[in-house]
């Protein structure tokens, strides 16, 4: 029998951390706390600053933004990466991703991020109003120094093909345009054909029910309180707000915000809260070890995307998912769900109808959507089309992808957040998640616990399997290693073109 002396002295000793690596944390975390109070300003503006403060907080987040770069790219965080001495794999990672931001990071001068930063808010303040008013040719200046930024830092990034290389490698690292473009055409070949199809096929189920009286507060309870019991979103580490644009902001995987938007469309808060837990649910699954360095976020925003849009489509939108939560949707909603059942709900929630909003689309027609911004990002960044001649033609481009000419600007190229915030190259990961999501989905159900979990909208074994698989990992894969580690193979358009024939076509009885 040992004494608990011999039992220490034979332990084997864990080996301290080398004073190098401790120094670089300890400047990642500095760096990391720069940015989680710059995003909970960013998060505050969007739901409860008052509306005379945005010039104010565009100052103090131009601040925080080149505090943070200056601190990152100072000459000893340089001098701290290449001198750290990673003792493990964790330490390792943590070394190769910030060597790869700094890397980026150092591209960028101070100066040029705090300009961004500033103009990026005017520009989302004047978009708001622009929408509001329906009035493009507001918001078109701010949107035009947005585009002269984007090719600034493209140009200061570098990139060998094309600018807008250099600018979706920040969301979705290694991926380049033609990449995308290639995606693209093979999707909208093996897409269009289904929609015509579905098109032919005429109504599945009653879809007035869509727009049936739901008191906002009810839509709001109701989702959040799915979003807990079927997804793990608990107001312990996560709240939910509204804006204008629905979105998921995190400071640390123990503060996690969501927001959504109540429409007579009731389905835009339900899914749009759904959506937003799947991004919730990611950060929250990032393993512990990699906070406060640049390890701690999602691999990329197709990765991203991907678990929001499982959550959303083919979890939130699967016929066990509403056999389950019927019952406690005619409780909430008793006006909506009069003389109906999950079935009839089941085929009203996935209605396939060519439509002029991208968040309300169904997942049929939405890679359109995306498609168009895509299309027209590029040609903005080339300077083949002008912004002011962009409302037109994004209605050419609605009329043929959709068959739809939106009525006003505020429902058509005024919509989106993502041009007004300086996401530039962010669109094609709402695709490139829809491909994995499916990939992610029969990878996991491999596992019979999963399956069987997913058959009965019992989703702890899935998310076990998530975290497992994609949430714990961070950064510390690229998104094609953790593709390929995760399914065994690199992502492909072929399970989701797969899946939608093979959902749709039972709904609409396609033979």
């Amino acid at each position: 029998m040992t004494t608990p002396d011999q039992t220490a002295t034979d332990a084997p000793l864990t080996p301290p951390v080398h004073p190098t690596m401790q120094a670089l944390r300890r400047r990642l975390g500095q760096v990391s706390d720069l940015n989680a109070a710059a995003s909970l300003l960013s998060w505050e503006q969007e739901t409860f600053m008052p509306e005379e403060a945005a010039p104010v907080r565009g100052q103090q987040l131009a601040t925080l933004a080149g505090l943070s770069h200056e601190l990152f790219t100072a000459p000893d965080t340089g001098d701290l990466l290449t001198a750290a001495q990673a003792q493990d794999d964790t330490d390792r990672a943590v070394v190769r991703v910030a060597r790869r931001d700094h890397a980026r990071a150092t591209r960028l001068p101070t100066a040029f991020v705090e300009e961004q930063t500033r103009a990026q808010n005017e520009a989302h303040h004047a978009w708001i109003e622009a929408r509001r008013h329906s009035d493009f040719g507001t918001f078109a200046p701010h949107l035009e120094r947005m585009m002269d930024l984007a090719r600034r830092q493209a140009d200061l990034v570098g990139f060998d093909e094309h600018p807008y290389d250099a600018l979706i490698d920040d969301y979705e690292p290694g991926m380049r345009a033609s990449q995308v473009q290639a995606v693209f055409a093979d999707l909208r070949d093996r897409t269009l054909p289904l929609l015509e199809r579905i098109r032919a096929a005429g109504d599945a189920a009653d879809y007035s029910v869509l727009t049936r009286p739901f008191p906002p507060q009810a839509q709001k309870d109701f989702a959040w309180r799915v979003a807990g019991e079927a997804f793990g979103l608990q107001g312990s580490f996560a709240r939910q707000d509204e804006s204008a644009h629905p979105f998921q902001s995190n400071f640390s995987r123990s503060d996690i915000r969501i927001t959504t938007r109540v429409e007579p469309y009731w389905p835009a808060c339900l899914f749009g809260t759904w959506h937003e837990t799947g991004h919730a649910m990611y950060e929250r699954g990032v393993s512990e070890r990699w906070a406060r360095t640049p390890v701690s976020a999602g691999a990329s925003l197709g990765v991203h995307e991907s678990q929001s849009r499982m959550f959303e489509n083919l979890l939130a939108r699967s016929l066990p998912f509403w056999e389950r939560y019927f019952p406690q949707l005619q409780q909430a909603a008793p006006a909506v769900t009069e003389g109906l059942d999950a079935g009839a709900l089941y085929r009203a929630v996935n209605r396939v109808n060519p439509s002029l909003i991208r968040v309300e689309a169904d997942e049929v027609t939405y890679n359109f959507h995306v498609m168009l911004r895509f299309e027209l990002e590029l040609a903005l960044l080339e300077g083949s089309l002008a912004v002011r001649d962009l409302p037109d033609a994004w209605n050419e481009k609605m009329q043929a992808y959709l068959g739809l000419t939106p009525p006003d600007d505020a429902r058509g190229v005024l919509q989106d957040i993502h041009w007004s915030a300086g996401l530039i190259g962010y669109f094609p990961t709402y695709t490139l998640g829809n491909l994995l999501s499916v990939q992610l989905l029969e990878a996991a159900q491999r596992d019979p616990a999963v399956a069987q979990g997913v058959a009965a909208a019992e989703y702890g074994p899935l998310r076990a399997w998530l975290v497992e698989h994609v949430h714990q990992h961070g950064r510390s894969l690229t998104p094609a290693e953790l593709t390929v580690q995760a399914t065994g193979q690199a992502l492909s358009a072929d399970p989701y073109v797969a899946y939608l024939h093979r959902k749709y076509g039972e709904i609409y009885r396609l033979d």
